[in-house]
């Protein structure tokens, strides 16, 4: 079932973690956070919506990198039930799609929540004081790749972050897969 993203929440701080990465360091918030803001991405590994997008938003993570944006993927899903999504499987598609950015796993799930994430892929872009700034998509793809020469949504804003501290006003929300919760793990939003 496809989930669409709430509106921007402009100004929420953004929540601090410590998570595992795939390259076998840990990561809070500190060690992600760009010179001229961050953005943090939910995503997973088996989702049709992250697969559609992988490449560009691997594409646009490098440019926003170089643009002293601060980037992480992080995966929040049930592995119990979605073995796709697990830790090694995790680790060969930061390779496969070669990742410029940490991928960290949230076990327990609290990030997600701290976040208040609800699909795959979902994006958290903050400015230099950590407040949200964008959450709409990455382009006008869906299950599959948009045209090549669709407008990079998520690119612009957080240039435009970078730049002068404040998203866009007008934001198209991310659609994707909804998190996988564990059993009983759900935010009492979504239940």
């Amino acid at each position: 079932m496809a989930v669409s993203t709430p509106i921007c929440d402009f100004g929420r701080k953004a929540p601090d973690f410590t998570l595992p990465g795939v390259d076998g360091k840990t990561y809070s918030l500190a060690d992600i956070r760009g010179e001229k803001g961050t953005l943090v991405v939910f995503i997973c590994n088996h989702c049709p919506y992250v697969k559609a997008i992988i490449d560009r938003l691997v594409r646009d993570a490098k440019a926003l990198q170089e643009a002293g944006i601060g980037v992480v993927a992080i995966s929040s899903n049930d592995v119990e039930n979605y073995p796709e999504d697990s830790f090694d499987n995790m680790k060969a598609f930061a390779e496969r799609h070669g990742f410029t950015f940490p991928y960290l796993y949230d076990e327990t799930q609290e990030v997600a929540k701290a976040y208040g994430a609800v699909c795959t892929p979902d994006f958290f872009g903050f400015n230099t004081a950590d407040e949200l700034q964008y959450r709409g998509r990455l382009d006008s793809s869906g299950k599959q790749p948009a045209a090549p020469d669709a407008r990079r949504e998520l690119y612009e804003a957080m240039v435009q972050v970078a730049e002068t501290g404040r998203g866009p006003e007008e934001q198209t929300p991310s659609m994707g897969c909804s998190i996988k919760w564990k059993p009983g793990n759900e935010p009492m939003a979504a239940a």
